[in-house]
């Protein structure tokens, strides 16, 4: 059961935050934000089980449940880059019992790939916290003639066109990856799309293709076993699961910073007490040291921004890779 003092909060936090929404929806939004949550609240999922996305969701849901005071019930919704699901929240009711557990792909590279899509990122869905993010790891075959990330730039621009990169699909996140690489090394690496990131990843192994941009969680096993070799992380921080290793831009690649992102989203105009609790609540559950664990272990960094700091990594993403996907020119039917 919800407790008196989060209804005690979210009174103060209405007080505080001046909203003015006009007219009877506005007392309706303020009343029930005062009562929020009175009933189990749902994330929407927008890949199929087992994904990294509903890995974060439900590893969060039982202790966010717990402080929050309600249950938290888990849906999958899946399809079209996980754009389904980031129009489906869209267009639900603003009242915080329809989240979105979205990551990168379906909030700033999709909508650049898709001709047209029946919602809009920056309008139409608040963003409430970044939860965590998973670099990608630049691996190369194991038979590779470099050993670090500074020797494989040199390699890589001193035979333009002949290294091929494995991805698992046009407009991935791997494949903006490898394009962004190419923009700031002038490498003129070969891009090779495969249907799905099994198919690429084995084809870096076995040597048909020399590089991959692979999430870290699959890459560090076939690292430890001398099947490939861990250049570099993609993130502009080394990352928490695997701090050995550089990144691009300590190898002299300035702004280079791509990861698959996680993050809670609502449809826009939820009430800002609702989204506050709902941040300072993830976030909470973020500091638990056994949540922290079981997120490094799967190659993710825990993070729980403030929703004004996720809002503005968002808005400079979709800016960001509008240009990148038009420099590919990936596309999407």
């Amino acid at each position: 059961m919800k407790t008196n003092n989060h209804i005690q909060k979210l009174i103060s936090l209405l007080a505080a935050s001046s909203i003015l929404i006009g007219g009877t929806i506005g007392v309706n939004l303020s009343a029930a934000a005062q009562n929020y949550p009175n009933k189990p609240i749902k994330i929407i999922v927008p890949a199929t089980a087992g994904g990294g996305a509903d890995f974060i969701a439900r590893t969060l849901s039982v202790q966010l449940g717990e402080y929050l005071g309600e249950s938290i019930v888990i849906e999958n919704k899946s399809g079209a880059s996980g754009t389904i699901a980031a129009e489906y929240v869209s267009k639900s009711p603003p009242n915080g019992y329809l989240v979105l557990m979205a990551q990168s792909t379906s909030m700033v590279i999709a909508p650049h790939l898709y001709k047209s899509l029946n919602y809009d990122t920056i309008k139409d869905l608040q963003a409430v916290t970044q939860v965590a993010q998973m670099p990608f790891i630049l691996a190369v075959n194991a038979k590779l003639p470099v050993n670090n990330i500074k020797e494989f730039i040199a390699y890589a621009k001193a035979n333009p066109g002949k290294l091929n990169f494995s991805t698992s699909g046009n407009g991935a996140g791997s494949h903006l990856a490898g394009e962004m690489f190419n923009s700031a090394t002038g490498a003129k690496m070969v891009h090779v799309p495969y249907k799905g990131a099994g198919p690429a990843l084995n084809a870096v192994v076995a040597g048909e293709v020399e590089v991959a941009f692979i999430p870290i969680v699959a890459a560090l096993p076939l690292v430890k076993d001398g099947r490939l070799k861990a250049l570099a992380v993609t993130t502009s921080v080394r990352s928490m699961a695997a701090k050995d290793l550089p990144t691009l831009v300590e190898a002299g690649l300035p702004g280079y910073d791509i990861n698959t992102w996680f993050g809670m989203f609502v449809p826009a105009n939820t009430p800002a007490p609702i989204v506050d609790l709902l941040y300072k609540e993830t976030s909470r559950a973020l500091k638990q040291p056994e949540i922290r664990e079981r997120f490094l272990k799967e190659g993710a960094d825990p993070i729980g921004s403030t929703p004004a700091e996720f809002s503005a990594l968002v808005k400079a993403e979709f800016v960001k890779f509008a240009k990148v996907v038009k420099d590919s020119g990936a596309k999407l039917e």
